[in-house]
């Protein structure tokens, strides 16, 4: 499916002073996905390494963090001739291995001409946890669920987005109804990659809930695996209450229906938990 953000990492690519990149976005909005695509269609070639329970990376990254001990390691790993200019460099979860993030800093200074890109769906939450953040180093963006647009995209209206982005809008009103209800549909169906291209193919509301409920169950896994233990209680109580809490017509987050005598003192860290990781 076609994502917006695709042109910027194409604007990426062709800088000629180009520094690492990090992309960071919530669990399953489709950021490998849309690396994936990216490398194997704007590179000669692509290495993919994911940093998830990796153990040979430990080794790789090992000692003084030099780049081309680094490249020689990461070339072996993934069988990939790693060529500057013509090969992606793709290291995927790198929450899960904070070195490889704090490497970047040396992938910016002793060796720019290489391409790299790391994504994680924790960043927030690692970076808090006291990694070292290249800061100056890297450049940074953020892919979101899809949005409206990108939507009508998967429903193959291009020539519909094309006329909103035209502002023909007497022309637009012939196509009101039509927009109209593309919008309904998306409200329920919402930007989740995996939901959209079900309910493109299938068009079985019954199933994209289903969906919806499942990523939404593993969200709620992380809190065990990934927050701190003494907190993992109240990230789930804030969790279940604060859609019912702001679909309310009075917007505001009440502590007191968390738990009677609930304060915000006592929520805050698990509130910040849950900024970091980008679900709220």
């Amino acid at each position: 499916m076609k994502r917006k953000i695709y042109n910027k990492l194409v604007e990426w690519k062709n800088q000629k002073q180009h520094k690492p990149l990090i992309l960071n976005g919530v669990r399953q909005c489709g950021k490998t996905f849309i690396l994936k695509e990216f490398g194997k269609k704007e590179f000669a070639s692509l290495a993919y390494v994911s940093c998830d329970r990796n153990e040979s990376l430990q080794a790789i990254y090992a000692g003084d963090f030099n780049v081309f001990r680094i490249i020689q390691g990461l070339s072996a790993l993934t069988g990939v001739d790693i060529i500057p200019g013509k090969t992606l460099i793709f290291l995927d979860e790198v929450q899960a291995f904070p070195q490889a993030l704090e490497a970047l800093k040396y992938f910016c200074e002793d060796a720019p001409e290489y391409h790299i890109v790391v994504a994680g769906s924790l960043l927030g939450v690692a970076l808090h946890a006291g990694v070292s953040f290249p800061v100056g180093k890297v450049q940074t963006l953020r892919l979101f669920p899809m949005d409206f647009e990108e939507f009508l995209m998967a429903l193959g209206e291009d020539q519909l987005l094309k006329l909103m982005h035209n502002h023909d809008y007497e022309l637009m009103n012939a196509f009101h109804e039509k927009l109209k209800d593309y919008l309904r549909q998306y409200y329920y169906v919402g930007g989740m990659p995996e939901v959209v291209k079900h309910y493109v193919e299938n068009k079985l509301l019954n199933q994209v809930r289903t969906i919806q409920n499942e990523i939404l169950s593993n969200y709620a896994g992380d809190f065990s695996k990934h927050a701190p233990t003494q907190e993992v209680a109240r990230i789930d109580m804030v969790w279940q209450s604060i859609l019912g809490q702001l679909s309310k017509e009075n917007k505001k987050f009440v502590y007191g229906v968390l738990k009677k005598g609930g304060r915000a003192k006592e929520f805050e860290l698990a509130i910040q938990w849950l900024i970091d990781a980008g679900l709220i």
